[in-house]
């Protein structure tokens, strides 16, 4: 990968948006490859297709891209709340690619994917409708909220302007496949039990740190009164997956890339 944006592409072109939007996009185009199955650069929709920006044309998954100069925030900014909560129900919703570049000298810091499979409509933040005075007043954006993505779904091909290798990146983007076709309930409980092992501190935890969170989950699900079994359930789920390790009765240890 080559990290620097081709700034001679913004010739032409006045608006900051428009300038980032064409080089960044650029840079997707020529310098990546497509975490499901490797495959070498991934090609442009045409016609500004309204649910994506890339596609790969070996397994046909699709991508959209959001780019920020700057760091990566808690919060990135998308387009319309029901537009996106409905994408999110169907299986027309795409896979993220998050992008942060340096503007002083036009390069990548971070270039993250998260699978459409971690997108559920607790992560999507509804914003406050337009004023009145607006074009379009009443219309309602949305936020996307990384803080209640897992970090098994945040997948980085480069990290602090470091690539990671790609078969790190194949071997992680592989290990949140079993979520893809999984129900949304069932799905849900296995994001919050990953939340909750992300937030014990230490490498390794014991079933009784995630039990600390059975009045927090119990509000979530307020119609399952055996919420320390469900927790059990997904800790042998996960554990079956790989993602976390067993090392002795009721502990276990957090796999790292």
């Amino acid at each position: 990968m080559n990290l620097q944006l081709n700034t001679k592409l913004a010739d032409g072109y006045v608006s900051n948006s428009q300038i980032a939007r064409v080089l960044t996009e650029d840079w997707v185009k020529n310098n990546t490859y497509c975490p499901q199955c490797g495959a070498i650069n991934l090609d442009v929709y045409k016609n500004n297709k309204p649910v994506a920006d890339f596609f790969c044309k070996l397994c046909m998954e699709d991508f959209e891209l959001k780019s920020k100069n700057g760091i990566l925030s808690n919060k990135i900014v998308d387009g319309a709340y029901h537009t996106m909560i409905d994408r999110i129900a169907s299986d027309k919703n795409p896979n993220f690619f998050f992008l942060t570049y340096n503007k002083s000298n036009w390069s990548v810091n971070n270039f993250i994917i998260i699978p459409k499979h971690f997108f559920v409509k607790e992560i999507i933040q509804e914003r406050k409708p337009l004023a009145v005075s607006a074009k379009r007043a009443g219309w309602i954006g949305c936020n996307i909220d990384l803080l209640k993505i897992p970090e098994l779904g945040k997948i980085y091909l480069i990290k602090n302007a470091s690539i990671i290798k790609q078969g790190n990146v194949l071997a992680n983007w592989s290990k949140t496949l079993f979520l893809k076709n999984k129900p949304i309930e069932a799905k849900g409980w296995t994001l919050e039990i990953l939340r909750c092992i992300d937030r014990t501190k230490e490498p390794e935890f014991k079933l009784e740190d995630i039990y600390e969170f059975e009045k927090t989950l119990q509000a979530k699900y307020p119609n399952n009164h055996f919420i320390k079994d469900k927790i059990r359930q997904q800790v042998q789920i996960l554990r079956d997956k790989g993602i976390i390790e067993f090392k002795s009765k009721g502990v276990y240890r957090k796999i790292s890339e």
